[in-house]
């Protein structure tokens, strides 16, 4: 049995992919922010396992996870789940730079970092869900921007660190998708919001599979998603 761990699997791309994964029979275990919703993920995702821990608090996720019981085998580790605040440097205050931060950046090192022995016991693959902000920062994106050009970095160093661990290393880049995220940001943009002009999560979900299922002899590194209309 092939088993993966996602965060942020409760609406977007990430529940794109867990359905995907599900539906083709491999066990899942998904990442909640608390107990209830870990609840109402488990009830979205009939079967998969829950595992609680605030990627807001990245220092509280070693004490969160030492009260549960892990996975005894990981064959991928999906990071998915992000946040986004927009505002010019002269307006974004510390606290939503920290924000961004530990949720899109520090969070997903940490997470990593903690479950590295089991990956590494199963050749296991981890995929970092980016985005073209990750790639490129605009006017009023820096915080967000930053934090994505970190996870690249991050993607970069670990995936050179544990080659030799046998453990490949993806990110992917996807331009605007339509899920809440981007709701949300059109909101804060002021614009109107039309989810039919944006990349559908499930052809996300179906670069992401790529990637996990590629034969071993080879691996994606980074692997770009634009809007086909």
């Amino acid at each position: 049995m092939t088993v993966h761990l996602i965060t942020g699997a409760g609406s977007g791309i990430g529940a794109a992919l867990a359905r995907r994964l599900l539906d083709r029979g491999d066990e899942l275990v998904l990442f909640a922010r608390d107990a209830g919703r870990a609840r109402e993920i488990a009830a979205q995702f009939p079967g998969a396992s829950t595992l609680v821990g605030d990627l807001a608090q990245p220092g509280r996720i070693s004490w969160a996870l030492s009260k549960q019981n892990l996975p005894e085998r990981i064959d991928s580790l999906v990071h998915v789940a992000g946040v986004v605040d927009l505002g010019s440097v002269a307006d974004l205050s510390p606290t939503l730079w920290e924000r961004q931060l530990a949720v899109n950046l520090v969070a997903p090192a940490e997470l990593t970092r903690l479950l590295l022995p089991v990956l590494r016991v199963s050749h296991g693959q981890v995929v970092f869900v980016n985005s073209g902000a990750g790639l490129r920062a605009n006017a009023d994106w820096s915080a967000y921007a930053a934090s994505k050009h970190g996870l690249k970095a991050l993607a970069d160093a670990l995936r050179a660190e544990e080659a030799d661990n046998g453990v490949r290393v993806t990110s992917i880049f996807p331009g605007r998708t339509s899920t809440p995220m981007q709701a949300r940001v059109h909101q804060q943009e002021g614009r109107d919001y039309d989810p039919e002009l944006f990349i559908d999560p499930d052809s996300v979900a179906t670069t992401i599979l790529t990637a996990l299922d590629l034969p071993r002899d080879a691996q994606i590194v980074d692997l770009t998603v634009r809007p086909g209309r």
